[in-house]
């Protein structure tokens, strides 16, 4: 069994957003061991400068790092990453688990996105789309993509 860890900027208060985001962990457990860890969200003002990018980027990527589980496969949301479709991501998972990497990270940028250190070293720079969203929707994203992946695998039907 995959155990997965997303690991993500800031807290989801939008009450919305929690249901979703609990529905679908409820909906992973038969299929992965799913934990969602939350660095700490830096404020940015409303017109930073450059090097403010650059110190707030670093501060959240520092926080991102200390929560990588030492050994995961690391794959780093990027609006400039691959672009996979569904099938494609559930061949993925389970491509990593036959490997015997059972231990993956999947890693969500603040509002700024991810610090280059941060995309550097993932395993794979994941984009789903070239769209921008919000950090705290794409968890929901991101799960909703993991449960449909997990169905194509197993032939169940969810996935059209």
């Amino acid at each position: 069994m995959l155990h997965l860890t997303i690991v993500a900027v800031g807290r989801v208060r939008e009450k919305y957003l929690v249901a979703g985001i609990e529905e679908y962990l409820k909906r992973l457990r038969p299929y992965a061991r799913v934990r969602i860890l939350e660095a700490p969200e830096e404020k940015v003002p409303d017109k930073p400068s450059p090097a403010g990018v650059e110190q707030i980027l670093a501060s959240e990527g520092r926080g991102i790092g200390r929560l990588i589980p030492p050994g995961s496969f690391t794959v780093a949301l990027d609006r400039e990453g691959i672009m996979l479709s569904s099938e494609e991501l559930a061949g993925r998972l389970a491509d990593l688990a036959l490997a015997g990497k059972n231990e993956v990270a999947l890693i969500i940028g603040g509002t700024l996105g991810l610090a280059t250190f941060i995309l550097q070293q993932a395993d794979l720079r994941l984009s789903f789309s070239r769209f921008t969203f919000p950090h705290q929707l794409m968890r929901l994203i991101l799960l909703e993509q993991l449960y449909r992946a997990f169905k194509i695998q197993r032939g169940e039907t969810y996935h059209r």
